[in-house]
């Protein structure tokens, strides 16, 4: 039974597409960012093995002391596995390559699909006073990205603008429907983003356009660009917001971050 005297806890979304290569850490990393420049207080999970949003993010491999293995299986105070970032506001928990062996760990737990939604709901998160936690998940719909969705209450999917991309949706939203059906009931699908979109080229254009059709207001107004800053802020360890804040990548993301808080304001009304 959730306590009432516990203030109201952040929004939660999963940043989820199965498919690699479509802009989902490079959005995590820059939404996070975006939020944190409006002056909303962000923590991103990196539910990645791979660790890139940790290393995006300026948190070095040997630093990573602990990590979101650490909070999925093992006691550890949030303390330790929450890192502040060089962004004001924005704050991570990191991940390196022991997160891939935590899908064998997982199966054998007989809470394995709420581990995160625990973790994330502990009443040691309340002193953090976030207003949004955004989990990157691993490009594979295996049980740590089930424990995303368990956890959140939402899933953005970064969609690259490319052929065949709404063909790779399905397994997703089949996935999605699954966990609503078992686990949580309430999850929802924040919206779609067009990533690495290029206006002069007619298949982005297409790309669009099917989506739109297809998947209406779900799909976000802000569509982010192809740009070579987006691609170079993560070699020097920073968001784009930080690297290049006038570049047309930066705008981008700004506008995203509107877009979703607008959003958010106007499902709260």
């Amino acid at each position: 039974m959730s306590d009432p005297t516990r203030p109201p806890g952040p929004k939660i979304i999963a940043v989820a597409n199965q498919k690699g290569g479509v802009g989902k850490t490079t959005t995590t990393i820059n939404l996070g960012a975006a939020l944190a420049e409006l002056g909303k207080r962000v923590l991103v999970v990196d539910l990645d093995p791979q660790g890139n949003a940790s290393t995006g993010l300026g948190v070095e491999a040997g630093d990573r002391d602990y990590t979101t293995y650490d909070l999925l299986l093992d006691e550890v105070a949030l303390a330790d596995v929450i890192r502040d970032t060089d962004t004001k506001n924005l704050m991570i928990v990191p991940a390196t390559v022991d997160l891939s062996s935590a899908d064998i760990e997982l199966f054998s737990n007989e809470k394995r699909s709420f581990l995160l939604h625990d973790a994330l709901r502990q009443p040691a998160m309340d002193v953090y006073d976030f207003d949004f936690i955004l989990i990157d998940c691993p490009p594979s719909l295996n049980l740590l990205t089930v424990n995303a969705m368990v956890a959140a209450h939402s899933v953005l999917v970064p969609l690259q603008s490319e052929f065949f991309a709404l063909e790779g949706l399905s397994q997703l939203m089949l996935t999605l429907r699954e966990v609503r059906h078992s686990a949580n009931p309430n999850l929802r699908i924040e919206g779609i983003v067009l990533t690495m979109y290029d206006g002069r080229n007619r298949l982005s254009q297409q790309v669009e356009s099917d989506a739109r059709e297809n998947l209406g207001e779900l799909v976000f107004q802000t569509v982010i660009p192809r740009n070579v800053r987006v691609s170079e802020a993560p070699s020097f360890s920073m968001p784009v917001l930080s690297y290049e804040p006038e570049s047309k990548g930066a705008q981008a993301y700004r506008n995203l971050a509107r877009e979703l808080l607008g959003n958010n304001a106007r499902a709260a009304a």
